[in-house]
């Protein structure tokens, strides 16, 4: 079976084989590092088990994680760590990681940009969320915008690539529920920062009225991020 063939005519057999699996998401009460599997699943319409862990039981059950951190996927009982190998992994199952090779390397190389670019943008974060100390004023203006603009030029250039709406290919990758989530995120910060850039802006619609997320977003958890 080809990636093609997974991405709707082949789905139906293919959903059947993975949704054999017993799948538990494991990590703390919040959207943060975990949120975007949650939406894989919500998207593919796999059920699996949403385990959120509060702060003060996590030190007991930290050493019995793969790197002393979550999130953790539990796969019939097998663990894999680290938020976007998660991600990756359950993209492929559902036939979200691109319809080619060449698709799921342009989607890995826009998560990397995007990596680099919340690295760029960390010290901003950290003290606007309350976790640092700083001038949150100066840091957005010397350290946000510029890592923000350049990002969002890079995502608006694919964009317009594509031309159907989706980041890469012609249809959903896991890439463009990252973006939309921080996009809404930003915009929930500031409802004018993507006004320079409404071809992101409309994206973030666009993925976030897909009926699927649309009902997890309603009903998920209210949590601050």
């Amino acid at each position: 079976m080809n990636a093609r063939s997974i991405k709707r005519g082949g789905c139906r057999v293919f959903h059947q084989f993975v949704a054999m699996a017993s799948y538990k998401l494991i990590y703390f009460p919040t959207r943060g590092n975990g949120e975007i599997a949650r939406q894989v699943f919500k998207y593919a319409g796999q059920s699996f088990i949403d385990e959120r862990i509060p702060k003060e039981d996590w030190p007991s059950m930290k050493n019995d994680t793969p790197f002393g951190q979550l999130p953790v996927l539990e796969v019939d009982g097998k663990q894999l760590a680290q938020s976007i190998a998660i991600v990756r992994y359950l993209s492929k199952q559902f036939g979200i990681s691109g319809q080619s090779s060449w698709e799921e390397a342009q989607v890995d190389s826009l998560s990397d940009q995007f990596k680099d670019y919340r690295l760029e943008a960390r010290p901003f974060f950290r003290v606007k969320m309350g976790f640092g100390e700083g001038d949150a004023d100066k840091l957005h203006k010397d350290v946000f915008v510029p890592a923000f603009k350049k990002m969002y030029s890079i995502f608006t250039k694919y964009l317009k690539e594509s031309g159907n709406g989706y980041l890469v290919g012609g249809s959903l990758t896991w890439i463009d529920l990252a973006v939309a989530q921080h996009s809404a995120d930003l915009l929930d910060a500031d409802g004018t920062v993507l006004d320079e850039f409404p071809e992101m802006k409309d994206h973030q619609k666009r993925i976030h009225d897909i009926p699927n997320i649309k009902q997890w977003i309603a009903e998920r958890p209210v949590t601050s991020r």
